[in-house]
């Protein structure tokens, strides 16, 4: 059985990326601005306001965690204060806090 690769074929074209370069260098060519508005990072979630989170969603531990996506155990060692929450858990806990609507659609 044959199966097709496909092998898209990538242009570079060095001396138009070094003249758009000097243009920028010289003056005659604008640079072109992005700028990206990111949230702030989200602090620290104590597990009493964790265990508010849930009651606020009128879940059980267990529906919490499937609704968060994480172990059960997991869940409830940050209610109980043996383990805290980081990275994207703490930015969807944070969700779920300002937007519990967007936990229920998701």
């Amino acid at each position: 059985m044959k199966t097709k690769t496909k092998n898209p074929e990538i242009t570079f074209d060095a001396e138009a990326l070094v003249a758009r370069v000097e243009g920028f260098a010289a003056g005659r060519q604008p640079a072109r601005e992005r700028t990206l508005k990111l949230p702030p990072p989200v602090k620290p979630i104590p597990a009493k306001q964790i265990r508010a989170i849930r009651l606020g969603l009128g879940c059980t531990q267990t529906e919490f965690a499937v609704l968060l996506n994480v172990p059960t155990v997991t869940a409830i060692s940050w209610e109980n204060g043996t383990r805290k929450p980081s990275g994207a858990a703490l930015r969807l806990l944070a969700v779920a806090r300002n937007h519990p609507e967007a936990l229920h659609a998701a």
